[in-house]
């Protein structure tokens, strides 16, 4: 016996239902979490204090003069930025450039990237922040009396770990504190990246969970999202034909029933 296309559009319907349905869980559990969070509280903010200011009356070289010392110990064919920041109440040059070299294997150019703290005062290159430095850094940026749990310093960072595409090498300084927050300090850059959270790392779960991209988490317009997207498309409109046509069998045997006249 012949199935009639009702049967094959309900199993249609079945079968995606059950494929889609733990998607759409996900989807619906992310949602509700990203409605009812306070991004301030998943960004650590009510955990930063201000950056520390520094003195206006400060005498500064000239970030000419660094870029000249700089020049002597490597090749810089363009500036990313010059900043002025403060570490540990003296200030310094944070200075970021790129230098151009050429690859004679596949005569392609190499692009490398270079940072350079300098003393401000004074012009005088100095190295990395050390251990010690970077966890009084975190110390100083963390709100209230945080006692330090573990440091750990990283110099890779894959597409899954928190401080993923953030400025290496850093350390990361963890609190011993209920949000268990993470402090990282980019070594060669003198400042503090990132704070990360619980609530952060549940926000981040979720929403790997969410844009189905299980190699970068940020990326919306993988293929397997567009293609479950299609998919959950097909589902309702599967359901709407499903329902439309069961109500026509159910219509048409109302109208053949015979009379009881």
């Amino acid at each position: 016996m012949a199935k009639s296309k009702h049967y094959y559009i309900r199993k249609t319907h079945r079968w995606l239902g059950v494929i889609l349905g733990i998607q759409f869980l996900l989807w619906t559990i992310g949602g509700l979490y990203f409605s009812w969070s306070n991004m301030d509280e998943v960004h650590g903010d009510f955990q930063k204090k201000s950056t520390p200011l520094l003195s206006s009356d400060i005498s500064l070289v000239s970030p000419t003069m660094v870029l000249d010392t700089i020049r002597k110990v490597h090749q810089v064919d363009s500036i990313v930025s010059i900043q002025l920041i403060e570490i540990l109440g003296k200030p310094f040059y944070q200075v970021r450039c790129i230098s151009v070299s050429q690859n004679e294997a596949n005569h392609e150019h190499d692009m490398q990237s270079i940072n350079h703290l300098a003393n401000a005062e004074t012009g005088q290159l100095r190295g990395p922040l050390t251990k010690e430095e970077a966890v009084e850094i975190a110390k100083m940026r963390f709100n209230g009396e945080p006692k330090v749990k573990s440091v750990e310093y990283l110099t890779i960072a894959n597409g899954h770990h928190e401080y993923r595409e953030n400025p290496l090498p850093a350390y990361a300084i963890t609190f011993e504190h209920p949000s268990k927050t993470t402090v990282y300090v980019a070594s060669e850059l003198g400042t503090v990246q990132k704070f990360r959270n619980n609530k952060w790392r549940i926000f981040d779960f979720l929403w790997m969970m969410h844009t189905m991209d299980y190699e970068s988490r940020d990326n919306i317009s993988n293929w397997l999202l567009r293609a479950f997207s299609i998919f959950g498309l097909v589902t309702v409109i599967s359901g709407f034909t499903l329902f439309f046509v069961s109500f026509k069998r159910r219509k048409k045997k109302v109208t053949h029933f015979p009379s009881l006249n």
